[in-house]
């Protein structure tokens, strides 16, 4: 993981320098979340469609995506390099002068979103070391930022929406900040680009995948402890929202992201060896 720059710790959730390896090629599964995605691909162009849908592939050498509620499939060889950074919603404003609604659901390049910073990944491939490469990038997220001077959302949005992130049921939320439940749809949607309670959703199933995620590099799953840690009724909850979000099952995405599993069908319990790779973070 790589240290944020104060100046754009309200942005950029992370960043984070990815160097794999994989056994040939496949489809890596890109989890819905309530963060955006911005990725910068060395070697060769990302390749990212919607998993599900049959279209298109969108490729590229950047790749900058809104809050989606449908997994994005991204299309690897035997190797990956590049660098992939987490987006707050406010950072949409920041760094591209638009609220994260006008990104939403969108497979988008540097082209379109931000013309100043079309040739930052000839200036990432030009540096020699990973240490230049995120210096070039700082500079120009920093400058990014520095050039926009659109509005923030109000406070009382934004206090809503972390709300929504804990958990806090939409009524709470609206009483709380002192909206109706339709006001607050509307500004909450205008905002990010899906409603409350989407977005509630996608807090707890983000929540949710990043424990499953921890609990594999510890070696054992129980799918049925996650979803209650998650705020889950109870693992076939988790199971229905995770086929609704990833288009598989909890099961079938282990096997999936991590191909050496030794998967023990539906049962809570699954163990494996993590894949072989090379990342730094």
């Amino acid at each position: 993981m790589v240290v944020v720059h104060p100046a754009l710790a309200a942005s950029v959730r992370s960043i984070v320098v990815y160097d794999v390896d994989f056994a040939g090629p496949g489809v890596h599964i890109g989890m819905p979340s309530t963060d955006l995605t911005f990725v910068l691909p060395l070697d060769q162009p990302l390749e990212v469609s919607w998993v599900g849908t049959g279209g298109p592939r969108a490729v590229g050498w950047s790749s900058v995506s809104g809050l989606h509620t449908r997994a994005a499939a991204i299309h690897h060889g035997h190797h990956q390099r590049g660098i992939q950074l987490s987006l707050t919603a406010a950072g949409a404003r920041a760094l591209w002068g638009v609220p994260a609604s006008a990104l939403a659901g969108q497979l988008l390049g540097l082209d379109d979103v931000d013309v100043r910073l079309a040739e930052l990944p000839e200036r990432l491939a030009a540096a020699g070391t990973w240490e230049g490469r995120l210096a070039v990038l700082e500079h120009a997220l920093l400058d990014a930022v520095r050039r926009r001077t659109r509005p923030q959302p109000r406070p009382e949005v934004g206090r809503a929406m972390a709300l929504l992130t804990r958990g806090v049921p939409v009524a709470a939320v609206a009483d709380d900040v002192g909206y109706s439940r339709r006001r607050l749809n509307t500004l909450v949607h205008d905002e990010v680009g899906v409603p409350p309670k989407t977005y509630q959703r996608l807090a707890r199933f983000s929540g949710a995948h990043a424990r499953m995620r921890a609990a594999a590099l510890g070696g054992e799953v129980s799918v049925a402890r996650i979803a209650a840690d998650s705020g889950y009724a109870d693992q076939a909850h988790l199971a229905r929202e995770w086929s609704d979000f990833a288009g598989c099952s909890p099961t079938e995405w282990l096997r999936r992201e991590f191909p050496i599993v030794q998967a023990s069908g539906d049962r809570d319990t699954t163990g494996w060896d993590e894949r072989s790779h090379r990342a730094t973070r």
